[in-house]
């Protein structure tokens, strides 16, 4: 108990000297280097997952053809999973070789975790929510959204 509790208490005292430092932090790094920005096949990819047209997503990445990039792998992975009908088995390959390229890639782990729980692997997506604990520090969307999945999972049983 006391050392969740420290542990509570330090990571709120992290976030409080990461805010403090923040506007220093962004207005140095405007000062010292470009903004990168995406690259197209990456922006393409996204605007069709969004338009739920996954099809098109997988014709625009496999002409990419990115294969040594986490994200690359991700969005892969997300629309083979999300194509109708899904191919689960090659999505899974795909979110695998995100995770070995990037292992702290947080939209792999919840992407993987939901294809888990598609797969009724209930400890496999619990394993991806630890990591995404362990990844996200203060808390963040793809922890939430996994989290969401697995208690409405379990809520069907």
């Amino acid at each position: 108990m006391m050392k969740s509790l420290n542990w509570n208490l330090a990571r709120k005292i992290l976030a409080l000297i990461v805010m403090a430092t923040a506007p220093w932090v962004v207005s140095v790094a405007a000062d010292t280097a470009p903004a990168k920005s995406d690259p197209a096949w990456l922006t393409d990819a996204r605007a069709s997952i969004k338009s739920n047209n996954y099809e098109q997503a997988l014709k625009q990445l496999q002409s990419a053809n990115e294969v040594n990039s986490a994200d690359w792998n991700n969005l892969m992975g997300y629309s083979l999973r999300k194509k109708q009908p899904p191919d689960l088995a090659a999505s899974e390959k795909y979110y695998q070789a995100a995770l070995k390229i990037d292992p702290s890639h947080r939209s792999a782990m919840e992407y993987y975790g939901e294809l888990l729980l598609m797969k009724r692997d209930l400890p496999g997506a619990e394993a991806m929510l630890a990591r995404l604990d362990k990844a996200c520090l203060f808390g963040c969307e793809e922890y939430s959204d996994l989290k969401a999945s697995i208690a409405k999972y379990q809520g069907k049983k």
